[in-house]
């Protein structure tokens, strides 16, 4: 075999439809796009939700639930989490670049999910109750900023 003996499978190529070039071609006069209305216009491009004068898919759907405008942010740590900090003081920041929480502007509350072997002094906005018995029992601190 050769390069020259390479060709592309069976039925993988099509002919381009040349539109527009005569009535013998049988695409010629319309150009395959019939008589009048909006399709035969150039510059015509459909619209997806347009349904006909049904109901669009859209707005027969049911619609679910409401968002509430006042719901506060806040990034949650679990104790067990703070093990991959090395102990002493924990802010914001040594929380971000351990990967714990995203962004240092958005509020951080540390729950008591889990234990902690290391003794930490946590700087964060809250702190449930649990995480505040367990820190102090693991001879650490709990500052709310």
């Amino acid at each position: 075999m050769e390069l020259h003996d390479l060709k592309p499978a069976k039925g993988s190529k099509k002919t381009r439809r040349r539109v527009g070039r005569g009535s013998g071609s049988g695409l010629g006069k319309t150009s395959g796009r019939g008589h009048k209305g909006q399709r035969s216009r150039s510059g015509y491009t459909r619209n997806v939700a347009l349904e006909g004068g049904q109901m669009p898919l859209h707005r027969r759907l049911p619609k679910r639930g409401f968002t509430n405008i006042f719901k506060k942010e806040i990034q949650i740590v679990n104790l067990s989490d703070l093990n991959r900090c090395r102990a002493g003081k924990v802010t914001a920041e040594t929380l971000k670049a351990a990967g714990l929480i995203k962004k240092t502007t958005v509020p951080v509350k540390i729950l008591g999910n889990g234990n902690t072997e290391k003794s930490f002094t946590v700087q964060a906005q809250a702190f449930s109750k649990s995480a505040i018995s367990k820190l102090e029992a693991a001879g650490g601190k709990a500052e709310v900023v």
